[in-house]
């Protein structure tokens, strides 16, 4: 309301009761024009009727919430269900413009400032949470395999002669998939073994640099957040092969932006070498609906690249999900989080390891991966004839998702690549293992609920074999 309609609602109630709610209102307002100004991430967490007052005021800006407004084209942001409408808090004309995800709509004022917000606010996230050179990021409507697909199809432009991206491998479909679908031929790096990690192989990739020559290559894709027992890439000896050699160098940061020691390794790389762009998942960073990620460099022309790939509008669901999130947290409300995922990560390493050594087995060492863990598995493998993938299935029965049993002999191809021992990132792994993690927004109840499942699920494995003992 304007200050004519707080004269006139003076005529209705007392005027001492109509300025102690304006001045509640002023202070929602005041927050707002702090977010305008600033164009930075709250330190403070807002509340819900802040973050809703903004919405709604951001809505009434675009045409298709004009009282006035007569739309005659194919798309006026027309919404059937009111419930659709109400989803997406009116707001829907996307973001972007047809030529470019990042473009300013005509149409859509109150969009268009939401999504220059949300993306100035994450460029904050990634610099507070220590990729501080960053330059320029943005959201995009996709999981991360497609957001990294977008970065090599912009590299085409800069590198038309390059048809080959080498891979150091990581058994997880989208991140060799994302390769296959923007066009190019993967190159397989096979990791080296260093105690119980898998670590990149530098000398390899370097040789393959040299075989196909730089010119013909589109870039290195390496890798910081995987499971156990491979670890992080040497990003810092990979970005400076890439910068003598001039090849570009595309980073799959998944899940990485919760993790310190993923941030320092990306910072390094772009001190000491060559990282073109670096690409985070929206749901495993931010606790928000899969969907979205987060594409992000050291050079805001080839991000604006990228940016312009991108082909038509864009869905505005992820950066609403986004903006809706860092404001409610704000920049303590995130850290807080952080904070209580390492001591998470600390104890259901001490908790596994418990277990492992009360059941024969042991917690593998893996001190560079600083979210996943694995358990053996090879001492519980002799005592039953079952597969022991099923014991696996044994746990997702007692309702725990995400861990993975890995054991060998599961052999895959994908895009007519044939992987050996897929899952385990490597063609023998010495032993059957179990992976966990440690991410954000795990609780210690989780963890407490897991180990106590895991213990009854070893103790009914034990049973059934010493059962098919005695019928034997």
């Amino acid at each position: 309301m304007n200050s004519e309609s707080y004269q006139l609602c003076e005529q209705i109630v007392p005027s001492t009761y109509i300025q102690q709610g304006r001045e509640a209102k002023q202070s929602h307002e005041n927050k707002i024009r702090v977010l305008l100004e600033k164009q930075k991430w709250p330190e403070e967490g807002w509340e819900d009727t802040t973050i809703e007052l903004m919405l709604s005021e951001l809505a009434v800006m675009d045409s298709n919430n004009f009282q006035s407004n007569c739309g005659v084209g194919e798309r006026e942001a027309r919404v059937a269900s009111s419930l659709v409408a109400k989803r997406h808090f009116r707001l829907g004309h996307g973001i972007g413009r047809s030529g470019d995800i990042t473009a300013v709509q005509p149409k859509a004022a109150g969009s268009s400032i939401l999504m220059k917000l949300t993306n100035a606010m994450m460029l904050d996230v990634l610099r507070i949470t220590g990729i501080r050179s960053t330059a320029a990021c943005f959201i995009v409507p996709t999981a991360t395999g497609m957001a990294l697909v977008l970065c090599m199809l912009a590299l085409r432009q800069q590198r038309p002669l390059g048809k080959y991206v080498i891979w150091p491998r990581i058994d997880q479909k989208s991140c060799f998939k994302a390769i296959i679908t923007a066009g190019y031929q993967p190159v397989v790096i096979e990791n080296v073994l260093e105690g119980d990690e898998l670590t990149t192989n530098l000398p390899e990739i370097e040789k393959k640099i040299e075989e196909l020559g730089a010119d013909n290559i589109a870039c290195v894709y390496s890798t910081t957040t995987c499971f156990a027992p491979r670890v992080p890439d040497k990003l810092e000896e990979i970005a400076s092969i890439c910068k003598k050699k001039g090849v570009a160098h595309i980073i799959n940061n998944a899940y990485g932006v919760q993790l310190s020691k993923c941030a320092h390794l990306i910072e390094q790389a772009a001190r000491v070498g060559r990282v073109d762009a670096y690409v985070q998942s929206s749901d495993k960073n931010f606790l928000v609906p899969v969907g979205g990620a987060v594409i992000a460099g050291f050079d805001e022309g080839f991000i604006n690249k990228v940016a312009q790939t991108y082909p038509g509008r864009a869905s505005a669901s992820p950066t609403i999900d986004l903006f809706i999130t860092l404001l409610s947290l704000g920049v303590k409300g995130y850290k807080q989080l952080l904070t209580e995922r390492k001591k998470l990560y600390n104890y259901l390493s001490s908790e596994l390891a418990r277990v492992a050594e009360l059941n024969g087995e042991r917690l593998l060492k893996t001190p560079h991966n600083p979210i996943s863990m694995a358990m053996s598995l090879s001492n519980l493998e002799t005592k039953s004839d079952k597969s022991i993938t099923h014991f696996g299935s044994m746990l997702f029965k007692r309702s725990v998702s995400g861990t993975r049993v890995v054991a060998e002999g599961s052999n895959k191809e994908i895009g007519g690549v044939r992987f050996k021992n897929y899952g385990s990132h490597c063609d023998a792994y010495p032993c059957t293992y179990i992976t966990a993690a440690a991410a954000i927004g795990m609780t210690q109840n989780d963890v407490d609920l897991f180990i106590k499942r895991l213990q009854k699920v070893i103790a009914k494995w034990k049973s059934d074999e010493k059962t098919n003992e005695n019928h034997n």
